[in-house]
């Protein structure tokens, strides 16, 4: 009866049609974070999920709401509502559209919905969604399909939405339009502003829940843990001159008990560390499934090896051992703990790891290593060791030598004489007939310098189990545009004290005899150099960590209505996550990463050491090149530089990548900017830019190298080098890990013991079995392979991967212009794929697959599921 006087006195106005795409919970062991699951769609429907339109023309000056009783029906009215958007009345879920099959995973679901709009509420420009079903779901999109005088309107949500009781406000989503803070309609202002002010959550102080969607700064001071032993106690990163680092997701968990300046841990085995709910973007990402394997393998895997390797020293026997690994496992011992990690393990994926080999049961059978792929042996040669300085997984450290013999940066009064040792007499003999001088000054001399960057930390780091060289390696560059190495410096601090400075060793190229064996470690060495600061710096430091501030400083500052946001957001998808992951159990005190890689507790710290001389203007791939030598200036090029050596893989494919990065950035942000007064006097990107550079990096802040943000071209460099830090720098320094060091003699990631000396038994061993002694130095059996079993699956690509120039949603903007952009950008990386298989297939570019037969593909835009050594996704999401 009411319902009917309602009807009549309001009047049913227009229905409009739409659908809601939502997702059920992942009913997935591995990424059910404790939450309830949904069971049924049913419970969607009713009452449960309410949408409400928010209007973008029309004001609401007068807050009201009907009062109904039994003889009357009125109107009340309250304070003024600030010409808010006019929000319509009450929608609810309708029965899915189309038959919903059975799956393993629980995916999409599209609902109808059915808008009443009255004449006056104008066009939505937001909708306003509330749950009142326990359980949480994720809201992928709305859409209205012929709204009167509008057509169709897309909301592009991607973000879960929990019960109405999580939150002291209403949850709004807006239309895919794009609006600079100046051009917003009025009506959705205040939405704007406040949901701004939502993600900030200043005003939170209390612990961070799973729910909450606050993004806010905090130091690295949740690593130790110095209340369980006080040996895990570990610096705060950030906030102090002493230890400057890139500030991380604030958690806002208690302090530890014994040390006020550090926050509580969750229980080891725990992965729900906070980050905002919707930088766990996916139900299938591989993120979650690192996070329950490293799980598994702290709780299962390393009770049954450390049980295995009890029985055995710690130490491959000779290299068949090793391969082993990757050709049947290793055999499955009878002992209790093996039936405590079959029990352990809930998935038929992470049981993947038990296989059947010739009759009996084993157990850690990995893939096979595309460095072994084709020759079991090429790992071991000057010319590989050399090729992957410029197409490896770490190509970003080479540099053209500019003085002879190489000097140090190191203070003289701390550290003593620190310049090198190698002479000209060294290296002579190996420069194809010319003198060191001439070599030089012809750019044929180049460096892998770990001196400086190890030396002030190598005492600490050798009083642990670890036994490390700081090392210098020269390379000659031969009339192929192939490298070999020449010299290799291992130095240790002076024995009498670190102020009287280095004791170094120069090896030169052997290949027979003892010296030959000398030489191998002494490349060994040098791979474990290259191995660390590969994972700590190269990967951790200039990529993971870089990026965490300019995802908070994005969500804190720029509106989902606003273009940068749009051209950003997708290169920050679960990288929150992944380094929240990290913290909790990788980068940790006593984690995978100090127990398996040569720093040891002092890895971190070691880190942020490197992060004072990290410089933003120097992070897009010309200017690192020039930095290190590797390129000149070139106006006449495309890329306006010429490379050193030109058959520079990485650089090759980097600049191509680059180039087409730039073009598409400069092309997308020209459409809102076409003057610079409007990026000066847009306050959401002005105040966005500010805290990433104050806060975010705040311990860098007063660096004079900061771009300034007043111009087209610096947003440009600016959105050009965060997007190539999030996407190609990463896939080039992560997406080979396991390609080139699942197989652990070619990348060992530590070395227990230092080279032979004269008499020792050891060196006596060299003569009859040097391959033993090399085992014996490198990474240990039970280090190795839970550093194999990490970067397995650092190195995988997920099912669901989006590449560089993909998007999730074909409508995440409404802006012809921008989306054309878009799709120029994808047939461009179409183009540049191309041309990196046609470079592949030129055998005289040596340095693009080697003997090894190990094509360059690392930057080659798109991939496949699984380990593949290629594919460029848009973010770092592992």
């Amino acid at each position: 009866m009411i319902g009917h006087i309602i009807g009549n006195v309001l009047g049913q106005g227009t229905k409009v049609k739409g659908h809601v795409v939502l997702m059920e919970r992942n009913v997935l062991d591995f990424n059910d974070f404790g939450a309830t699951v949904v069971n049924s769609i049913q419970d969607f429907l009713g009452q449960q999920v309410s949408l409400q339109l928010v209007s973008a023309t029309a004001g609401d000056s007068t807050k009201f709401f009907w009062v109904v009783s039994d003889v009357e029906l009125k109107f009340e009215t309250c304070a003024d509502n600030g010409n808010r958007g006019l929000v319509g009345e009450l929608a609810y879920l309708e029965p899915p559209l189309i038959p919903i099959l059975p799956t393993v995973i629980a995916g999409e679901i599209k609902f109808g919905v059915t808008f009443h709009v009255k004449e006056g509420e104008g066009i939505p420009g937001a909708v306003i969604v509330k749950n009142r079903h326990l359980a949480e779901f994720f809201l992928k999109s709305i859409t209205i399909e012929d709204f009167p005088g509008k057509g169709r309107i897309h909301f592009d949500c991607n973000s879960w939405v929990y019960n109405v009781t999580k939150y002291t406000y209403d949850r709004v989503f807006f239309a895919n339009d794009t609006y600079l803070p100046k051009d917003t309609p009025g009506p959705l202002r205040p939405y704007r502003e406040e949901e701004l002010q939502h993600l900030r959550g200043d005003d939170v102080s209390r612990q961070l829940e799973e729910w909450d969607r606050v993004y806010n700064y905090a130091y690295y001071n949740d690593l130790g843990n110095p209340d369980l032993i006080s040996g895990l106690r570990r610096p705060v990163l950030g906030g102090s001159d002493k230890y400057p680092y890139p500030r991380r997701g604030k958690t806002a968990r208690s302090p530890t008990k014994t040390d006020p300046e550090s926050e509580s841990r969750l229980f080891s085995l725990d992965m729900n560390i906070y980050v905002p709910r919707d930088e766990r973007f996916g139900h299938l990402k591989m993120s979650d499934f690192l996070g329950y394997t490293i799980k598994a393998v702290a709780k299962s895997l390393l009770p049954v090896l450390q049980a295995v390797f009890d029985k055995t020293p710690n130490t491959f026997d000779s290299y068949e051992d090793v391969l082993k690994l990757h050709e049947g496992g290793l055999p499955l011992p009878d002992i209790p703990q093996v039936q405590a990690l079959i029990q352990a393990l809930p998935l038929e994926m992470l049981k993947s790891i038990l296989t059947p080999a010739t009759g009996q049961r084993s157990f850690l059978k990995f893939p096979m290593p595309l460095i072994i792929h084709n020759d079991k042996w090429i790992w071991k040669t000057d010319e590989e060791f050399a090729r992957e300085m410029l197409a490896g997984v770490n190509p970003v450290v080479i540099e053209k030598l500019k003085e002879f013999p190489p000097t140090s940066n190191l203070d003289p009064t701390l550290f003593g004489e620190q310049n090198s040792t190698i002479t000209a007499e060294h290296i002579e003999k190996n420069l194809d007939g010319l003198t060191a001088e001439q070599a030089l000054n012809g750019s044929r001399l180049f460096i892998i310098n770990y001196h400086d960057t190890l030396m002030p930390y190598l005492s600490r780091i050798n009083s642990t189990s670890s036994k490390v060289y700081a090392t210098r390696t020269l390379l000659f560059l031969r009339d192929d545009d192939s490298l070999k190495p020449i010299a290799i410096e291992l130095s240790l601090p002076h024995p009498e004290g670190e102020q009287h400075g280095a004791v170094s060793t120069v090896y030169t190229p052997a290949d027979s005899g003892v010296e030959a064996a000398i030489w191998q470690l002494a490349k060994g060495f040098v791979a474990v150099n290259d191995y660390g600061v590969h994972q700590l710096i190269s990967h951790w430091l200039r990529t993971h960590a870089v990026m965490e501030p300019f995802v908070i400083s994005t969500n804190r500052h720029l509106s989902a209505l606003h273009p940068i946001n749009k051209l950003l957001v997708p290169h920050y998808r679960d990288t929150m996550n992944i380094n929240a992951l990290a913290r909790q159990a990788l980068i940790n005190a006593g984690g995978i990463i100090e127990f398996s890689v040569f720093p040891s507790k002092y890895a971190m710290e070691l880190s942020s050491v490197i992060y004072k001389s990290w410089n933003f203007a120097d992070q897009s791939l010309p200017a690192d090149l020039l930095k290190r030598g590797m390129a000149v200036e070139d106006p006449s090029s495309p890329t306006k530089l010429q490379l050193v050596i030109k058959d520079y893989p990485y650089a090759v494919d980097g600049l191509a990548i680059w180039s087409e990065i730039e073009s598409w950035v400069t092309e997308y942000c020209s459409i809102y900017y076409p003057n610079d007064s409007i990026i000066r006097n847009d306050a959401e990107l002005q105040s966005w830019w500010k805290e990433a550079v104050e806060v975010g990096h705040g311990d860098l802040k007063n660096k004079p190298w900061w771009p300034k943000l007043n111009s087209l071209p610096e947003l440009v460099h600016i959105c050009s080098t965060i997007i190539w830090i999030a996407s190609a720098m990463h896939a080039a320094v992560n997406f080979g890990q396991y390609p080139y060091g699942g197989y652990l003699p070619n990348r060992p990631s530590l070395s227990r013991q230092f080279m032979p000396e004269v008499g020792t038994a050891d060196y006596e061993l060299l003569k009859t079995n040097p391959d033993k002694v090399f085992l014996k130095t490198i990474t240990g059996q039970l280090q190795a392979i839970l550093e194999i079993s990490v970067i397995e699956i650092l190195s995988t690509h997920a099912s669901d991967e989006l590449y560089l120039g993909q998007r999730a949603s074909e409508e995440w903007t409404n802006n012809g212009e921008a989306l054309n952009a878009l799709k120029r950008f994808g047939s461009k990386l179409k183009e540049v794929e191309k041309r990196i298989a046609e470079l592949n297939k030129n055998k005289s570019l040596k340095n693009r697959g080697g003997s090894v037969k190990l094509d360059y593909e690392l930057l080659s835009p798109y991939s496949k599921q699984g380990l593949t050594a290629k594919g460029i996704p848009n973010s770092i999401s592992i």
